[in-house]
């Protein structure tokens, strides 16, 4: 069934979708011109201190015109610009938000704004967990990938030189501000890295949608306004409900990783940063849904389905060539593991997903037959 779209009219509100997580609840705002309109930026935490976080990339682009936006908010507003890319999101990276929050005077009311994708994000997030045992913090996604997961649900981390996110907290944002005026300067490969993490909510929670993706991909690698608008809307009502629903990934909360458990592990085999994150989901998806038909799973054809679907996105079908054997390896170090078990999220049914363990002989065959 197609979903209809309108264009938004100018000035118009922008779009809230909460994130219900009772005292820690707050919304999503999607729309345009909130980085230079009022509307984003009412009712945030009172402080002395702002300090935006963002990187070499974004902050020439937006820093300044969000530091206007905060300056009759806050006496100080600091900006910090930390190096772009996932290889540097590390420990040593993360201590520069530190040092900037000391140098500073910054006190336990000090609000922390992460101005970027889901790197300075992640780092953002967990740097105000940590800081004074606790500081608020606001997501400003500026990349897609980051506006329809990343900057929702209060995972935050950095990568150790083993496993990717294995140093981290749930920490939840007072409010993630998603305005898609940023999307327009993305460079196309970031376009794309983050429609795979808009592709993946179709398997695992509604089919319909993957079905709207499908006739829309075109328009979306286009940048149209009002598809981008419904997509980002779309990706982030699902991931709110799950998350609402399973705040610290107990159960359901761990559907939202289809695709990852392979991603992850093309990503530190290959050395974080060669890849990006999406382009890593996007081969992990494929072989997530291989291997649900391998081990008999209600989703005859959806490897084939979701593999004209990742293509036509721009982004890669096929990991690289590492050996079924690295791949396992750094599987059983991803966080997902249980007492050496590898779980993987598989799709029993379009729109529903399960988290369970395989045979490692199949996951090979999967690894082997979707590699090179």
């Amino acid at each position: 069934m197609t979903t209809a779209i309108l264009t938004p009219a100018m000035g118009a509100p922008a779009v809230r979708v909460p994130v219900a997580l009772g005292e820690r609840s707050y919304h999503i705002l999607i729309g345009t011109g909130l980085l230079s309109g009022d509307e984003a930026w009412a009712g945030l935490p009172a402080a002395r201190h702002a300090l935006i976080v963002t990187n070499d990339a974004v902050g020439p682009l937006y820093a300044p015109s969000l530091s206007t936006r905060l300056a009759p908010h806050y006496r100080e507003v600091h900006v910090l610009s930390l190096p772009d890319g996932e290889a540097f999101k590390d420990w040593a990276t993360m201590n520069r938000i530190f040092d900037a929050l000391l140098e500073k005077g910054c006190d336990r009311k000090t609000v922390l704004f992460a101005l970027g994708g889901g790197v300075v994000g992640d780092m953002t997030g967990f740097a105000a967990a940590c800081y004074m045992r606790g500081v608020p913090f606001v997501q400003v996604p500026t990349t897609l990938l980051a506006q329809v997961d990343s900057s929702v649900g209060g995972k935050t981390a950095v990568n150790h030189p083993l496993g990717k996110n294995m140093i981290g907290a749930f920490y939840q944002p007072v409010r993630v501000i998603c305005d898609l005026d940023t999307l327009a300067t993305l460079p196309d490969r970031e376009l794309s890295a983050g429609l795979a993490e808009v592709i993946k909510y179709g398997p695992i929670a509604d089919a319909g949608f993957l079905g709207w993706l499908e006739e829309h991909m075109d328009g979306l690698r286009r940048r149209e306004p009002a598809l981008l608008r419904h997509a980002i809307q779309r990706s982030c009502e699902i991931k709110a409900g799950v998350v609402g629903a399973d705040e610290r990934e107990g159960g359901l909360r761990a559907i939202l990783n289809f695709g990852h458990t392979f991603g992850h592990a093309i990503e530190a085999g290959l050395g974080f940063g060669v890849w990006l994150h999406g382009e890593a989901v996007a081969a992990g998806m494929v072989m997530a849904a291989d291997l649900s038909e391998r081990l008999g799973l209600g989703t005859p054809g959806l490897c084939a389905r979701l593999s004209a679907l990742i293509a036509r996105a721009g982004l890669p079908t096929r990991g690289p060539t590492l050996g079924a054997a690295e791949y396992l390896h750094h599987m059983r170090v991803d966080k997902k593991a249980e007492a050496g078990d590898i779980r993987f999220v598989l799709i029993e049914g379009l729109g529903r997903a399960v988290v369970r363990p395989a045979p490692d002989d199949v996951v090979a065959a999967c690894i082997d037959a979707h590699c090179g």
